[in-house]
C-alpha cells in the first residue's frame, strides 16, 4: 500500500506499466551506500530524510525515479523485498 500511495500522490502522470517496490535494507550505512552509489552512477533518486528528533536529519528511505528494469537492476536484485 505505501508503493500504491506514492505513485496515486506523484503529480508526473506515471504509465500503466510503471511497477513500484519496497525494497528493505539492514541498516543505515546499506542506505547511505546505495545513495552513493545512486548518486555516483547518475541515478535519478531523492533522499528522503527525518528532519525532527531523534533522528534529526538521517536518511530514511529512497526513492528512485521511474527507469527501465534494465538499468535498476544491478543496484536492487540482490536487496530483499520488504515484507
Amino acid at each position: 500500500m505505501i508503493a500504491h500511495a506514492a505513485g496515486e500522490s506523484s503529480p508526473g502522470n506515471l504509465p500503466k506499466e510503471t511497477f513500484a517496490f519496497v525494497l528493505a535494507v539492514p541498516n543505515r550505512d546499506a542506505l547511505e551506500g546505495l545513495a552513493a552509489k545512486l548518486a555516483a552512477s547518475g541515478i535519478a533518486h531523492a533522499r528522503i530524510e527525518e528532519p525532527d528528533a531523534p533522528w534529526s536529519g538521517e536518511l530514511m528511505a529512497l526513492g528512485v525515479v521511474p527507469a527501465r528494469k534494465e538499468g535498476l537492476k544491478k543496484y536492487f536484485s540482490s536487496i530483499p523485498l520488504l515484507r
